[in-house]
């Protein structure tokens, strides 16, 4: 009676979960680089500047626009506050005979204050539209200056003062991001869990991790997040499952092989056998029990398992005598005297002892 643990298995890599990729959506030359690999930089520091001399040309088009907009609503309103003050003179002449404006000509005069209105409105939502236009502008023209957007180390540098962005590439046809940060503080072992087993995993569950490249290292860990959708390779469906590290070691680097062992349940308390114990038979399972010089087959239910024991919940109890392996005395037997045969006849033939008239060499008969 003891503690059981099952667990299913996984092999994938240690990666960075906080990865950024610094890649401008904006052209130009490189100037200013300010970093190199392995660097330590904080959020919003400064990485590298862009020359695009076309974006400060569009800064100063779109600010033109903006103060003429700005201005048309202004003179909108200027005009609406003329169009108010003809119309009140008009009704205050009319208040003493003879009337001055008929009353179509008073309509008038307040029909131009709704105009007027209306004008007003239609500047005030060009104004709109024209300063959302320069906040672009001026917003792509800050891009020029690029700052990194997390905390962390310099993964990789792949440009260098003088390059034109939009041509930066490995090959020709695979474009390499400018700048890659990575937070070292933030790696994880990501495992793949076949299709079989995926569904004994959820989020919280305990593993251990082992490395190929370090021998005496074993971590502990909790699954942190499951993928919903898997990966198809060669007919086999395969689950990414994140672990993060209970606590983190700084021989782990990012892309090292790992191996995980996930614990998707334990017993405490539980009654256990030998896997080498438990036997089916139609679908039964069952065990031998062995009562003084006899076995006794006895069906069990069981509970869960892992490579080296099962648990059982019903059939035997705690201190019976549960046969793990039969040996055959008899057999040991015939293969001590072939062996003995073969020892004391000096014969050639396939073996010690023959019968007689069929032949071969020196044995006896």
């Amino acid at each position: 009676k003891g503690m059981i643990t099952s667990s299913v298995s996984g092999s994938g890599n240690v990666i960075v979960d906080q990865l950024a990729t610094v890649d401008p959506t904006i052209s130009g030359t490189v100037t200013n680089l300010s970093v190199n690999v392995g660097d330590q930089v904080k959020e919003g520091q400064h990485l590298f500047s862009i020359i695009n001399d076309d974006l400060e040309v569009s800064v100063k088009q779109a600010e033109s626009s903006l103060r003429q907009a700005r201005d048309n609503v202004d003179s909108k309103e200027v005009a609406r506050k003329q169009a108010k003050a003809t119309y009140e003179a008009g009704v205050k002449k009319n208040k003493t005979p003879p009337k001055t404006y008929t009353d179509k000509q008073l309509s008038v005069m307040k029909d131009q204050i709704d105009l007027a209105d209306n004008d007003i409105e239609l500047a005030k939502q060009s104004l709109e539209a024209t300063q959302a236009d320069y906040n672009n502008q001026v917003t792509t023209a800050n891009k020029r200056e690029v700052t990194s957007p997390i905390a962390g180390t310099v993964n990789e540098v792949n440009i260098k003062n003088g390059d034109d962005l939009g041509k930066n590439s490995s090959s020709g046809s695979t474009k390499l991001s400018p700048i890659i940060i990575g937070d070292l503080g933030t790696l994880k072992a990501q495992v793949s869990i076949n299709e079989v087993d995926i569904s004994k995993v959820s989020i919280g569950q305990k593993a251990m991790l082992t490395f190929d490249a370090l021998d005496s290292l074993s971590v502990s860990g909790k699954v942190e997040k499951m993928d919903s959708l898997g990966t198809v390779a060669q007919g086999v469906v395969t689950y990414n499952v994140t672990i993060s590290f209970d606590t983190l070691d700084s021989r782990i680097k990012p892309e090292m092989s790992v191996s995980a062992s996930i614990i998707t349940d334990v017993k405490q308390d539980a009654i256990v056998v030998s896997n080498s114990a438990l036997k089916t038979n139609n679908g039964q399972n069952y065990v031998e029990i062995l009562k003084g010089d006899k076995a006794e087959r006895v069906n069990v239910n069981i509970g869960i398992a892992n490579n080296t024991e099962t648990e059982i919940t019903k059939g035997i109890n705690v201190g019976d005598k549960v046969i793990t392996q039969t040996i055959n005395p008899s057999a040991n037997s015939n293969r001590n005297t072939n062996s003995s045969a073969n020892r004391n006849t000096g014969g050639g033939g396939a073996g010690g002892l023959h019968l007689p008239g069929l032949g071969g060499g020196g044995g006896r008969d």
